[in-house]
């Protein structure tokens, strides 16, 4: 079997476990039925921007050209950082794209993938923003109304806990459970003057914390986890091959290393098994 087309990000559908497809322009590639078998990801030099659709010889933030990098509020720093959001400011790059996007309801959430972390969310992106970080456990504990709100409690929340995941960590095993439920109610016990005082700017009914929430759990597609954690570069060697082990978070597992696949986002590959 050979597919080409350009990569996005895995698709991710529930199950147990988890069942992955890769998707190359309108392809999409079960992955689940090849775990244990020869894979090859050949990469032809060519990137399209996965905004405009130019040839480009250098990807930007995971699949954009460098115009569209430098213009598209979706590729600006306080989509990584949404506490530094200047749309108040009067200084945002797309107005418009930012009242749809940024200006409804954000979840802030407690994950677990290579330990304890804090992360926000658009509600839309439930449980797909847990998945692509590889997340065994995930629970929402506020619900905001936009989301530079979220960002000012995720940088509150993360004095105390890590706002990232340690790929390398969660490559390795699975991450042992955690009480994601106690160290939310520690949180706001520590925090809650600095909440309080977030809550308070942002004006009535704009948080709501969601004290009965249970914790989601994921199995992921793993069949060995590997020991050493070496990463195929696409830009260095353009063809990655052997046998698929696992998936996780947007990984793939091979006994000769792991590949990133939403790094490559936009990049012209021949699938093959």
């Amino acid at each position: 079997m050979e597919i080409t087309g350009h990569l996005n990000k895995m698709r991710v559908q529930p199950g147990e476990p988890l069942t992955y497809q890769m998707v190359l322009d309108e392809h999409l590639v079960d992955l689940n039925q090849y775990l244990g078998k020869a894979i090859s990801i050949a990469w032809s030099g060519a990137i399209k921007c996965c905004y405009c659709s130019r040839s480009t010889n250098k990807s930007f933030n995971q699949g954009y050209c460098y115009p569209c990098f430098t213009k598209l509020a979706q590729c600006d720093s306080c989509m990584m950082s949404p506490e530094k959001c200047h749309f108040h400011l009067g200084t945002c790059r797309e107005p418009q794209w930012a009242e749809k996007i940024c200006f409804n309801d954000h979840i802030v959430y407690l994950a677990n993938s290579s330990g304890i972390k804090v992360g926000i969310t658009r509600m839309k992106n439930m449980p797909s923003r847990w998945l692509d970080q590889g997340a065994s456990q995930a629970l929402p504990i506020a619900r905001v109304a936009n989301r530079r709100l979220s960002g000012l409690i995720e940088d509150t929340l993360r004095k105390q806990v890590a706002d990232k995941t340690s790929w390398q960590a969660m490559l390795k095993s699975e991450a042992p459970a955690a009480d994601l439920e106690a160290t939310r109610d520690v949180l706001r016990e520590q925090f809650c003057e600095e909440l309080a005082a977030i809550e308070l700017e942002a004006g009535p009914g704009s948080v709501s914390w969601l004290g009965s929430e249970t914790v989601r759990q994921f199995n992921y597609p793993v069949l060995q986890y590997p020991t050493k954690v070496v990463s195929h570069n696409l830009d260095k060697t353009p063809v990655a091959t052997g046998v698929l082990l696992g998936i996780k978070g947007q990984y793939l597992m091979l006994d000769t290393g792991v590949i990133n696949l939403r790094k490559y986002t936009s990049y012209a590959v021949t699938f093959s098994a």
